[in-house]
């Protein structure tokens, strides 16, 4: 596929991620002008650039849907009712077309019927054109081509001479098949006389030729060279598509449209120099491309794509690309290859300590800090912003809301916060089912909400920050909260709660993260499976995060998810517990201070403050006695702090994050594992899992169990 059409494809989704929010946002401002006019803007440009690629269905339908937006743009046609919900639907159908062109496969029936159905509907809102379009959607078919002028971009490798090959006799050998009408000659290759080379070829040809034979016969012609020049072949039954293709084509080097276009076979030298004179004779002079568009009658899109040519060839004269695209797995094989890097830097330190060379750990030392802003570097590549996620629910919100009758508001705040674009990925989901969640069980009914004394509207918000080194997402509605009773209720008929148990109210707000656990009435579309705040839990999980629940009784329910900022590489502060090695994440490290505590208790004074404890020797079960000097790593974490008692406090260090395998996978406590530059294995502790694991809450059991100890 070209990379120009692969372009194309990602800015045309770009465009219509735009175009929706500008529509979401037009039924909230009412139609506010620059609403309207984003949309319309997106909508152009999609054709426009569809028409550059000959994709004559994107351009069918979207001349019809800028018909109706133009209609929008000058006030004739409200952006209310039925139209609103018709445009989204357009704008889903354009996306769907788009999935087809880049598979390279045939629109089905289904699509077919639909876009049919939707420039009916276009048409009903006077949209021009609309009622040919739709008479014109059919499936597309091959045509055997006939007699006709092709046309012939050839560019000869320089090797060609050197390898016996005279490029003029294949030139000549193209008269047997047909009639050669022209040819120009392109030495924009050749160098100066200083670098020439008498035995390489530096010229080009662009050549038209009417014939009856089909393109596999005119290829063949240069059957010898293939390997060794450039050929692109345009068929009398394609001009427009293929000319356009060709003019992207061409080699930068003249300005001028008239040149471009006589490069490429669409007007004749005459042809150029009556229009040029037409242009001088003229007060003011026309543009020469609207003359050679009427007097050779060349397709408007054609004079549109040369003159985009000659736009780019300019700005590239002018100034630098500002932004390039790379590819993922590119970015990925660069983090891969810089953790490597952070490794073997962390071997080097070692291997200079060992041997007590001052030259060498001077040396390595600025080599760690070179490392590290690679490692930055590297990094924030693939930090995107989280604002691009959020705004995808504000169709989700739309239409769920619409589908049951309520009215709903989507908030979002704080869409700058930054965080992995894998960690992204991954979150589209679980946030997903937060949000329709919170539309379908939380935002009550419109009715149900002026009882309660509330606005008939209701609000699901949306808002991320950071927070000791992590993002938190928080997915928060005004609804009614959640009904324990009936939750307890529904519990205890699945065997979740004992009869004779009475759990807290912490402890039933969790059951709803139980595998299956649904209290809808009735399974629809949205609820009732009791598939999904269980898939939520395990998928956050699965990206070292954890999820928690707040829920205020008759004012709504706000879940919280934390997570790294990163899955790659963290700033870890190593600590030994016996001969184990455990990395504490730095965000999460305030201070570490000598051990002290009186025997039997799980606490200590910290600057006339309690300061729980948490023996990671205990936790994990670790043989051995402890040494008669021990150390307290301070963490906190979601608002709760305690002390981590460990042996040994072996310093900062970049840590490259490796999963564990499944053996180990459900150890609570433990993040991941890293490789030290010594080859042994340290472990990652999961500083708020431990916390949580000691208790529920933001302040953990072992807060309470100081204070009353």
């Amino acid at each position: 596929m070209d990379d120009a059409l692969k372009t194309f494809f990602s800015e045309a989704r770009e465009l219509l991620a735009e175009m929706e929010t500008a529509l979401l946002t037009a039924e909230e401002s009412g139609g506010a002008a620059a609403d309207v006019n984003a949309i319309f803007r997106a909508a152009h440009t999609i054709k426009g650039s569809a028409g550059l690629f000959g994709l004559d269905a994107l351009v069918r339908f979207t001349h019809a849907l800028e018909s109706v937006l133009d209609d929008v743009r000058a006030g004739t046609l409200p952006l209310a009712g039925p139209l609103l919900p018709l445009l989204l639907r357009c704008c889903d159908h354009l996306g769907s077309g788009i999935d087809t062109i880049e598979a390279g496969s045939e629109p089905d029936a289904g699509h077919l019927e639909e876009e049919r159905a939707l420039l009916v509907r276009l048409g009903d809102f006077g949209a021009a054109g609309a009622a040919e379009a739709a008479a014109a959607v059919q499936p597309r078919t091959e045509t055997r081509p006939g007699e006709g002028q092709w046309h012939l971009s050839l560019r000869f490798g320089p090797d060609v001479l050197r390898n016996g090959m005279d490029p003029l006799s294949f030139i000549r050998y193209l008269s047997t098949l047909g009639r050669v009408e022209r040819i120009v000659t392109l030495p924009d290759a050749v160098p100066t006389l200083e670098g020439l080379d008498a035995e390489a070829c530096c010229l080009g040809f662009e050549i038209a030729l009417v014939t009856a034979a089909d393109r596999a016969t005119i290829e063949s012609v240069f059957e010898f060279v293939i390997d060794d020049c450039e050929l692109r072949v345009v068929p009398p039954e394609s001009r427009i598509a293929e000319y356009v293709d060709l003019i992207h084509a061409l080699p930068e080097g003249p300005e001028r449209i008239g040149e471009i276009l006589v490069r490429c076979g669409s007007v004749t030298e005459r042809e150029l120099e009556e229009a040029l004179g037409r242009q001088r004779q003229a007060d003011p002079a026309p543009r020469l491309g609207a003359i050679l568009a009427e007097q050779a009658q060349l397709a408007p899109e054609v004079v549109e794509a040369a003159l985009e040519k000659q736009r780019q060839t300019r700005e590239h004269r002018s100034q630098d690309a500002a932004t390039i695209r790379v590819d993922a797995s590119r970015l990925d094989r660069l983090i891969t290859l810089v953790g490597e890097l952070v490794i073997a830097a962390a071997g080097a330190q070692q291997a200079g300590r060992r041997v007590r060379d001052l030259e060498l750990q001077a040396a390595h030392a600025t080599l760690a800090e070179l490392v590290q802003e690679v490692r930055d570097g590297a990094l924030n590549l693939r930090m995107v912003r989280i604002g691009a996620t959020f705004s995808r629910y504000k169709r989700v919100v739309h239409d769920v809301a619409r589908e049951l009758g309520k009215d709903i508001e989507l908030r979002i705040s704080g869409e700058d916060a930054e965080l992995d674009k894998t960690v992204v990925e991954k979150l589209g989901d679980p946030l997903m089912h937060l949000v329709r969640n919170a539309i379908d069980h939380g935002i009550d009914s419109p009715e149900q909400r002026q009882a309660r004394g509330k606005p008939a509207r209701g609000v699901v918000a949306l808002n991320a920050f950071h927070d000791s080194g992590s993002i938190v997402i928080e997915v928060s509605d005004d609804g009614g909260g959640l009904d324990r009773e009936r939750i307890l209720k529904k519990a205890r008929e699945r065997g979740l709660v004992a009869p004779d148990h009475t759990p807290s109210e912490h402890e039933i707000d969790q059951l709803i993260f139980e595998p299956g656990f649904s209290t809808a009435e009735q399974v629809t579309n949205l609820s009732g499976r009791g598939v999904g705040m269980d898939v939520v839990k395990q998928n956050i999980a699965a990206l070292r995060g954890s999820v928690e629940l707040r829920t205020r009784p008759g004012l709504g329910t706000t879940v919280t998810v934390r997570l790294p900022l990163t899955l790659a590489i963290i700033n870890g502060f190593q600590v030994a517990v016996g001969g184990s090695m455990f990395v504490v994440p730095m965000e999460m490290v305030d201070e570490c201070v000598a051990y002290s505590c009186a025997d039997g208790h799980d606490y200590t004074d910290l600057r006339g403050r309690v300061l729980p404890l948490l023996r990671l020797r205990e936790q994990f079960r670790l043989g051995g006695q402890p040494p008669a000097r021990q150390n307290i790593v301070v963490v906190q974490a979601a608002g709760a702090r305690c002390g981590l008692v460990v042996d040994a406090l072996h310093g900062e260090s970049q840590t490259v994050i490796k999963p564990l395998s499944r053996m180990f996978q459900r150890i609570r406590g433990i993040s991941g594992s890293s490789l030290l530059g010594s080859g042994d294995v340290a472990l990652i502790l999961d500083v708020p899992a431990l916390l949580a694991q000691a208790g529920p809450g933001s302040h953990s059991t072992l807060e309470r169990r100081a204070v009353t100890a």
